[in-house]
């Protein structure tokens, strides 16, 4: 079933466990996070909640890739999207692809993700970790800034089908995740999507962020950039997968060196093969809970002196 853009996307779908792994070791520049956040910023106004266009007028790359369509998503009652798991929300046409970027944001990789897309006059949604996002949350605003989708990822990247953990727990990953992604922004809400670690979603779970208003993300491929031994193989197992189906939500991580290094390259494959890419923004914000915004900030241990990575602090200038 095709769904147009602006109608209500609503029930939550049938689904199976499988997915992408993360690993907790970055690949490119590394650096000391900085400490926890010390005190929650004012709120921004409502209207700086929904993510800034991105002009066409400000495109200066004649062959630019650009952005086909912006569909925007009503939420309610957390629909699921990506054929991995979710079968119903049919919506991309041909050669339509969403791109999702993981796991950031990251020192040197997300930057570099952001170059490429705006080189080639383009966005993405990028699912942030709630931990990576209190550590650089500079680095998230400048996503913010250049005008791209910012989702949820879990604040820690736990499983969530882990047995060990209690519902509470999970609801914790889930909204803290959230709380901190908002904190990163000067409090400006992110958008109600989120997406399961390792693309696992246990039924509970997928039932409460039915009653919180959160679209679900899984993917219709994974480049399995997590697993590539470099760039190019990003790019032949991402085009390899996408030239099959014809259209997609594509999984990819700015938390990988090879994928922020293979985007420029893949960008301009996917121009070439006729692919559009679309922009999905959500019709309101999420809305934190007040409990969760409080204990985000009770994990501080010392005031946050800078939130400037290691590498534009301190500089090798001789050895």
């Amino acid at each position: 079933m095709r769904i147009a853009a602006g109608l209500i996307f609503a029930s939550v779908v049938s689904l199976c466990v499988s997915g992408g792994a993360w690993s907790q070791t970055a690949t490119g520049p590394t650096a000391v996070p900085p400490a926890a956040p010390q005190a929650a910023p004012a709120a921004a106004p409502a209207a700086a909640t929904t993510p800034a266009p991105l002009s066409k007028a400000a495109c200066t790359n004649p062959d630019a890739l650009g952005i086909a369509r912006v569909v925007e998503i009503d939420t309610t009652g957390g629909p699921g999207f990506g054929f991995e798991h979710f079968k119903q929300l049919d919506f991309l046409r041909d050669h339509e692809v969403v791109l999702t970027f993981d796991d950031g944001p990251w020192i040197g990789n997300t930057p570099a993700v952001l170059k490429a897309l705006a080189d080639e006059c383009t966005t993405g949604i990028f699912f942030s970790i709630g931990k990576h996002a209190t550590y650089y949350p500079e680095i998230l605003r400048q996503v913010l800034a250049a005008g791209h989708t910012i989702g949820s990822h879990t604040w820690s990247h736990a499983t969530l089908t882990n047995k060990k953990l209690t519902e509470d727990q999970r609801k914790e990953e889930i909204e803290k995740g959230f709380s901190a992604v908002k904190w990163a922004l000067d409090g400006v809400s992110p958008a109600p999507f989120f997406r399961f670690p390792a693309l696992q979603h246990p039924p509970e779970m997928v039932t409460y962020l039915g009653t919180r208003n959160i679209a679900i993300f899984s993917c219709d491929l994974d480049s399995f950039d997590f697993k590539a031994r470099n760039a190019q193989q990003v790019i032949d197992v991402t085009m390899k997968k996408l030239d099959k189906l014809g259209k997609g939500i594509i999984l990819l991580h700015d938390f990988h060196k090879h994928t922020a290094e293979a985007l420029p390259e893949l960008l301009r494959r996917l121009k070439a093969g006729g692919y559009k890419v679309v922009r999905m923004i959500p019709k309101a914000p999420v809305q934190t809970l007040p409990q969760y915004d409080e204990e985000l900030l009770k994990d501080a241990k010392l005031p946050t002196v800078s939130e400037r990575p290691v590498s534009s602090v301190v500089q090798t200038i001789s050895e």
